[in-house]
């Protein structure tokens, strides 16, 4: 499968307020098809009061009024569904907006709400003081403990203060949370990606008292940093693990009615044996798409062939027998490919994307190399860039990665014929932009094309993989099926052209011409020709595609 990311708010205006909205992405989600992609995931939609862009939901069964109606919802879901595309929502689960009425009925006491949430009356020093209950730290610094004067107590939050935490030790509260699944299951989803799991439960409390976190060691001159504290008893918790378990049973309801498989893919961003812990077991499945984040987390512009391969094999030796990979390379909350890890190398991640074994998951722009852009202090509104300063709110924002999607070189790149955007669109967008890239003999779109249809035929789909270094920078890896034939890849990692030494690599590979099925923009052979990989180099931080059959590369189902 081939999974895209929309941010909504920057997809596509169809109403000229300057805001992305569902009618949007309905009117322009045909683009989606043309690409390759199966499936699309929504960052949220629901109601909200936008103080963290939709992470803080006033209403989990209704949509922000900015992104339309429930209408619109079901007009976007129905055109999915026409062309085959499977459409993913985002789910939510730690926290709501503290303009939620259940949290407003929590906060009053009220049954069943009452526990909704997690309170805590704190603690009281040998001068009687009042204290937060623990030293906890949330994610957005500062304490995780906010006092309420009207139940005259703490509430956790381990994000904003007005993103209050549920209580996924009440019952009732995890009912509640599965109901909301079964609502928009019952419009017609293929599943849910699920927001920050690690922060889901919080360890108990013994003897009516929290436990403090270890200090790290590390940022020990700034105590509301979160990297001050070691997360022992607010990250990770065993617990979180059977939940998901619990909300595979929820989707498997509904697989088991109509044997239309809905998914699960988990947001988790910790240490790779907690992330494939979220595949489950056979006895308690979980997400079929615990998202890899290994390729985001370890690698940099100058990471080397073997920094590649040790984050590919960090992932493949710690997965579950029998799962099936996935590998992401971009998402809201992270530099863009193109910035993060190189303009010149963004076609070899893409290549590397589309190739690799399993599930690839793109986020929008990434396709066509989209780059970061530059947001002025004046001009920011992430909440995490905003909670710092002028002078350090660049190490924290998000929002150049959140501009809006570049269709054209028209107004606002054609995502909008608003006066004023969101945010502003990027720079470089009229002569980088998805137009300019489908008229173009070759460009970062058409090699994606190339790729996402390739992957669609049986080499990529059930090939092995055997993957080599050759030096500290070239990269090759062959997929092959009996009887079809074999796929080389190659990623060339260095700052030299570079020799291909298929037949030593991968002993059985006698024949030297090899078919061209994509390549990097400046790796000079076009798809279709045929190369002589004893005298071909390819060029420096380059990817390129070959192919040899023996039999017939049939496109899947």
């Amino acid at each position: 499968g081939n999974f895209y990311q929309i941010y909504p708010r920057s997809f596509k205006d169809s109403d000229g307020d300057g805001i992305g909205d569902l009618k949007g992405i309905t009117q322009t989600i045909d683009y989606l098809k043309t690409i390759g992609i199966d499936g699309v995931w929504l960052s949220p939609i629901f109601k909200s009061p936008m103080n963290d862009f939709g992470y803080d939901i006033s209403d989990f069964y209704a949509i922000q009024e900015e992104y339309g109606t429930m209408e619109d919802f079901e007009e976007l879901a129905a055109k999915c569904a026409s062309i085959g595309l499977k459409l993913i929502l985002d789910f939510v689960p730690n926290h709501s907006s503290d303009e939620h009425e259940h949290f407003r009925l929590s906060e009053e006491g009220v049954e069943p709400y009452k526990d909704y949430y997690i309170w805590h009356s704190g603690v009281l020093d040998a001068n009687g003081t009042r204290h937060p209950p623990s030293n906890w730290i949330s994610v957005f610094r500062g304490s995780a403990w906010q006092w309420s004067d009207k139940r005259q107590q703490y509430y956790l939050h381990q994000f904003q203060k007005k993103q209050p935490d549920l209580n996924y030790r009440n019952p009732a509260l995890v009912e509640e949370m599965k109901n909301v699944m079964r609502f928009w299951l019952n419009k017609g989803i293929a599943g849910f990606r699920i927001d920050a799991l690690p922060y889901l439960f919080e360890s108990e409390e013994v003897d009516g008292h929290y436990r403090d976190e270890p200090l790290s060691g590390q940022a020990t001159d700034d105590p509301d940093n979160p990297a001050y504290l070691t997360h022992t008893e607010t990250k990770d918790q065993p617990e979180t693990y059977d939940m998901v378990h619990q909300w595979r049973q929820v989707v498997d309801e509904y697989t088991a009615r109509d044997n239309f498989t809905r998914i699960i893919l988990t947001e988790a961003y910790t240490a790779v044996q907690n992330m494939t812990r979220f595949y489950g077991t056979p006895a308690a499945p979980g997400a079929q798409i615990p998202f890899n984040f290994q390729l985001i987390t370890l690698l940099t512009v100058n990471s080397t062939g073997r920094d590649f391969v040790n984050a590919v094999q960090s992932w493949t030796r710690a997965m579950p027998s029998g799962a099936i990979a996935n590998w992401v390379l971009g998402n809201h909350d992270n530099s863009r490919i193109a910035s993060r890890l190189g303009v010149a190398r963004a076609d070899l991640y893409n290549i590397a994307l589309q190739t690799l074994p399993g599930i690839a998951v793109t986020y929008y722009g990434e396709e066509i190399a989209m780059v970061d852009q530059w947001i002025s202090w004046n001009d920011t509104i992430d909440p995490a860039a905003c909670n710092a300063d002028p002078a350090t709110y660049e190490l924290y924002s998000r929002d150049p990665v959140r501009t809006p999607f570049q269709w054209s070189n028209g107004t606002n790149a054609g995502f909008s014929n608003a006066s004023r955007t969101w945010l502003p669109v990027a720079d470089g967008y009229r002569e980088l932009n998805v137009a300019a890239q489908l008229a173009a003999p070759r460009s970062h779109l058409k090699t994606f094309m190339q790729l996402t249809a390739y992957r669609k035929r049986r080499l990529l789909a059930e090939g092995n993989f055997v993957l080599r270094t050759v030096g500290r920078d070239l990269v090759m890896y062959k997929r092959s099926v009996p009887g079809v034939g074999y796929v080389v890849v190659a990623l060339n990692f260095g700052p030299e052209p570079a020799t291909l030494p298929v037949a030593s690599q991968f002993p059985g590979t006698g024949e030297h011409w090899l078919k061209v099925i994509a390549s990097s923009l400046q790796a000079q052979p076009q798809a279709g020709t045929w190369i002589n990989t004893r005298l071909y180099k390819l060029a420096p931080d380059s990817g390129i595609v070959l192919e040899r059959l023996t039999g017939r590369n049939d496109l899947m189902a």
